[in-house]
């Protein structure tokens, strides 16, 4: 299917393996110019034996120079951006909000929050220059809901919700329009270390856990990178050119968190 009627530049932060790597497949599948960057070497390296031709930077997201840098040689290659991809974020500590170490808690609110501050920022002047861009920030269905054991990933996510609704409204006059999407328990290596945190935090096994995090879910199942992707291209082209200020909940209806505490 194609969704673009002309060829798009995009920019996908934490691209290089996971939900990022299926969404840079998906608009590469589309005939799309794809930047990328992600901390990690090795994850970048098994990108690239894949992929090529696909322009990718280390960049640690946290640190606003390496951000400032990516953006910049992007600006070298191509005139304008249309599609910005936040999809940087960790885990983050499990515990008790009591007895969460502050550098974890640190690092959590750096990397999901001050990281796409720094995206944000960098990339709109690109996104300015496109005739109609659009900003996709990746949060979580955990910014509807209060989320024991997972206090700064929830804040964070949270806080999301605050940047993706107040950037509509700031660049709405510059035809760009700004939505999250809020993913449940996505399948992968990711969601599954997460399980096996809450279960030691817990004392309970890992598949008591994972079957506690399907119960929640209507349609009783995670979904995949590709659901993920499928939505960022919709929501980018034009078939969701009036969706903006939106957070979008892709999991499978979360009817509540049930975690005991």
């Amino acid at each position: 299917m194609n969704f673009f009627k002309r060829k798009v530049n995009v920019a996908i932060i934490a691209g290089a393996s996971g939900i990022g790597k299926e969404i840079a497949r998906a608009y590469l599948n589309e005939d799309a110019n794809v930047f990328i960057c992600d901390v990690s070497p090795e994850l970048i390296a098994s990108f690239l034996s894949e992929f090529p031709s696909v322009y990718v930077e280390q960049t640690d997201v946290s640190d606003y120079q390496q951000v400032k840098l990516f953006f910049e040689n992007i600006s070298t290659k191509v005139d304008h951006l249309d599609i910005l991809i936040n999809g940087a974020g960790i885990a983050g500590p499990t515990a008790l909000l009591e007895n969460v170490n502050p550098l974890a808690w640190d690092k959590t609110i750096n990397v999901n929050i001050n990281g796409m501050f720094y995206c944000c920022k960098e990339a709109i002047p690109l996104l300015k220059k496109s005739p109609a861009a659009s900003i996709i920030n990746l949060a979580s269905n955990a910014a509807f809901f209060g989320f024991p054991f997972r206090s700064a990933y929830t804040t964070a996510k949270w806080a999301t919700i605050g940047m993706t609704k107040t950037l509509a409204m700031e660049l709405g006059k510059d035809n760009i329009r700004v939505n999250a999407i809020c993913p449940g328990s996505v399948s992968g290596d990711r969601i599954d270390r997460v399980i096996e945190a809450d279960a030691h935090e817990q004392g309970k096994s890992i598949d008591e856990i994972k079957a506690s995090y399907v119960k929640q879910v209507s349609l009783k199942t995670f979904v995949d990178p590709e659901d993920v992707a499928n939505m960022c291209l919709y929501l980018s082209s034009n078939m969701g050119r009036f969706i903006s200020g939106q957070a979008l909940g892709l999991d499978g209806h979360t009817e509540g968190l049930s975690t005991e505490i």
